[in-house]
């Protein structure tokens, strides 16, 4: 499937209840046309926050058909689901590209160090190790922290 023919059958729903889940979606949505799939992002674990977020408050629902989504737009944008007012519109897709990093950190993608991190010398990193503190080095600070050059050469 063509990814823009996708996209214009997704629905985007968003401001939706914490006790919400797919299954409420799709029995709420079904009405207005074939359903392929139902995604609810789950919500991001954070120990520090005391509440019990499912979700992040927004869902996707894929339609069989761009006829199906602008009908289920045009009547549940503005609808109250479990006590919260929906917003409803056609889905857009993500700006961020995905690179199939899957769960993986950014910084280990090897394209990503080549465009974002400088040696260690060149970081100012390097000074900074050499002299064993936690300072900038100043006007005064020459050499390494023991005076001797070729130590801190070494080092990097």
């Amino acid at each position: 499937m063509e990814e823009g023919t996708k996209t214009k059958k997704t629905i985007f729903v968003g401001n939706i209840a914490n006790d919400v889940d797919e299954a409420v979606l799709v029995e709420t949505f079904h009405t207005f046309g074939d359903i392929i799939e139902v995604q609810i992002p789950p919500a991001t674990t954070d120990p520090n926050r005391q509440t019990e977020e499912r979700h992040k408050g927004y869902g996707f629902v894929t339609f069989a058909s761009p006829a199906d989504a602008q009908d289920a737009i045009d009547n549940m944008d503005l609808n109250e689901l479990r006590g919260k007012v929906l917003r409803v519109n056609l889905a857009r897709p993500s700006k961020i590209p995905v690179q199939g990093l899957g769960n993986k950190a950014v910084w280990e993608s090897e394209e990503w160090l080549k465009q974002n991190v400088k040696p260690l010398a060149r970081s100012g990193g390097a000074a900074l190790r050499a002299h064993g503190s936690g300072h900038s080095p100043g006007p005064g600070d020459e050499g390494a922290a023991n005076g001797n050059d070729e130590d801190a050469a070494m080092e990097e």
